[in-house]
């Protein structure tokens, strides 16, 4: 990447016209993509984990929890979908994590862009690989007899959700990003974080096998509300609740960590 394809005009007051910052974040975007085709294990842990998630679940659990694979993957699919998506939000975290501690924003920042085009075109990107991730995931599901009875409708709705929400958990994954000191102690952070959340959820079991102290807590789950949605969503159903609850969840995550992550990014970049 050179300098002369993300510059455009400074304001006097030194700010990037909004528009070129729009195009900016998008050149940013590409960079981070682009950058799989030079080095594809990149790509690796968007393809190889999930499907090992999958297989795992499907086939080691499915006849303990649900009589057969068959009948669990039809469950417990979209749940892993949503908790494959969590966790890859931290890689977000990591590389972000990395470029501070390499330089890379020492020498974005002496670019004439807009300060935030390096963060934002990072999470766009990462969303973008988040997609290839669950149609990778549904695209498996499928050949292992997994049905979207939800109608085309249902599919896209439901991508579009759990990219929506995987947006604003990326912004709690920019502030661990920039307050932690290494990516492993980025990686530590968000297994510490999202391993319970997703397994007192929805995700994985029906939440009246909980005991009630536990069914109390998974019946506000956030990652509860958006795997009843997006199961309800792939496999048709009622799901007004799940879906808006979902939404309220991202808004409410995105409020609190848009301008913590936004601050710390500042201070840092």
């Amino acid at each position: 990447m050179t300098a002369t394809t993300v510059t455009a005009p400074v304001t006097a007051s030194g700010r990037v016209p909004p528009l070129a910052g729009v195009r900016q974040t998008f050149t940013m975007a590409w960079r981070s993509l682009v950058a799989v085709k030079h080095n594809p294990l990149e790509l690796v842990d968007y393809s190889i984990t999930p499907i090992m998630f999958v297989f795992l679940f499907t086939y080691v659990l499915g006849g303990q929890m649900a009589g057969s694979p068959d009948a669990y993957l039809k469950y417990a699919l979209p749940g892993i979908i949503v908790q494959n998506t969590l966790f890859m939000t931290m890689y977000t975290a990591m590389a972000l994590n990395t470029d501070l501690t390499k330089g890379v924003f020492d020498r974005l920042r002496s670019l004439p862009i807009a300060r935030s085009a390096p963060l934002i075109g990072r999470i766009t990107a990462d969303l973008a690989k988040h997609v290839w991730a669950m149609l990778l995931m549904i695209g498996l599901g499928l050949a292992l007899g997994f049905r979207v009875t939800g109608g085309f409708d249902g599919f896209l709705l439901g991508v579009l959700l759990v990219v929506v929400f995987a947006a604003a958990v990326s912004w709690c994954a920019v502030l661990i990003g920039m307050l932690a000191g290494d990516a492993e102690k980025v990686q530590a952070f968000a297994f510490t974080l999202i391993f319970p959340i997703t397994f007192t959820s929805s995700a994985f079991v029906v939440v009246d096998t909980m005991p009630g102290w536990l069914q109390a807590w998974s019946d506000v789950n956030p990652v509860t509300h958006l795997s009843d949605a997006f199961r309800g969503l792939l496999l048709g159903g009622a799901v007004a609740e799940p879906v808006l609850w979902s939404l309220v969840w991202a808004a409410v995550i995105a409020l609190v960590f848009y301008p913590l992550a936004m601050r710390a990014y500042r201070a840092k970049a």
